[in-house]
């Protein structure tokens, strides 16, 4: 699979010698989803004016559909759509003729400007709305009217910052059925987002970047895995270091704990007290509490493959009957918060 992004040791130095991107090395396959995090001052908005021509890279190279963006900016610019987080529309002029003023300025034939706009206004549901001025638009039909005048061109790379902020869950839901569609339709998304559930369920890859560099890439699976093994390394060498130093603090083994356990919760259609008995005589089983919803929490070992499988074993033995359940595994927001913890303040933009 070729890509659609690559950079090459990118770097940017601001004239006061802040570095605000160092040396980034970046690979985004072509026609898939991209999430690109980071905290505040992290260099996600340097990198991304970059990628768009927006400024000049300090050393390093990028290139955007195969096309440098130092030696070629106006093919780059030619392949890029940008919903920005704040709409950037003309607020006097309605959905259409904002529509009209992107396609006319990317130098889309006249002959089939209208009715390119009026297709991509059925796709993204604002028809309706397309002689509205912009300014009268709720929250999420101003994201929508952007999107149609982001797309007029037809990118193949579509940049989305901070696309569902604000928005109800409806049309939050309505936004990333979008995402989803046009990317089917061979646009390249990159979506930048501080939504975690966002991320993890619309992005095929995630990249992390912090102080200039990128800490962290993988699938989302695939980081949380690795954060599970992190995990699991830790408590590995802090169990060997308590033994050379027979220190049982009750705090050193409070942390412990949480690094080795993850919770499962279960309802029952009947919560008997055999199975309640069996579960707390269950070695998988390290803590157990009910709830006031008659919902079962317990503790099992994070890193026990079977584990699972055991505690279920374990209740239809004693005769009970599974209504619903839920493992609460290492999250996106988790791998975020790690990979992005030491940072020193003095580093951020």
């Amino acid at each position: 699979m070729k890509n659609a992004i690559e950079t090459k040791n990118l770097t940017k130095v601001y004239n006061n010698n802040f570095t605000a991107v160092n040396s980034l090395n970046l690979e985004i396959p072509d026609k898939t989803i991209f999430g690109m995090l980071g905290p505040n001052g992290a260099g996600k908005t340097t990198t991304i004016k970059m990628l768009t021509c927006l400024i000049q890279p300090t050393s390093g190279q990028a290139t955007v559909g195969g096309y440098d963006v130092q030696k070629n900016p106006d093919e780059v610019r030619n392949l890029l759509g940008m919903v920005p987080q704040q709409v950037s529309l003309y607020k006097d002029l309605t959905v259409m003729e904002n529509s009209q003023m992107c396609a006319d300025y990317y130098g889309v034939p006249q002959d089939e400007r209208d009715s390119r706009i009026e297709d991509l206004m059925e796709l993204v549901d604002i028809k309706y709305a397309k002689d509205k001025r912009v300014g009268q638009l709720s929250g999420g039909q101003k994201q929508k009217a952007s999107l149609v005048a982001s797309l007029v061109h037809r990118p193949d790379i579509l940049f989305l910052d901070e696309p569902t902020i604000g928005l109800d869950p409806t049309t939050k839901r309505t936004l990333w059925d979008l995402i989803r569609e046009l990317n089917d339709n061979g646009h390249t998304i990159i979506l930048c987002s501080h939504d975690m559930h966002e991320v993890d369920m619309l992005c095929d890859n995630v990249g992390i970047i912090n102080t200039g560099n990128l800490v962290a890439y993988d699938t989302p699976q695939g980081l949380k895995d690795a954060l599970l093994e992190s995990n699991k390394l830790e408590m590995t060498e802090a169990l060997s270091k308590i033994s050379e130093e027979n220190d049982d603090s009750a705090s050193t083994m409070e942390d412990l704990e949480k690094l080795s356990m993850k919770r499962m919760s279960i309802l029952l259609n009947d919560n008997n007290e055999d199975v309640i008995d069996s579960l707390k005589q269950s070695d998988d089983v390290k803590n157990i509490e009910i709830a006031r919803n008659g919902r079962i929490n317990i503790r099992i070992d994070s890193f026990d493959d079977m584990a699972v499988q055991n505690v279920l074993n374990t209740i239809n033995a004693s005769g009970g009957i599974v209504k619903s359940i839920f493992t609460e595994e290492p999250s996106l927001e988790d791998v975020f918060i790690k990979s992005t913890a030491e940072v020193n303040e003095d580093d951020r933009a």
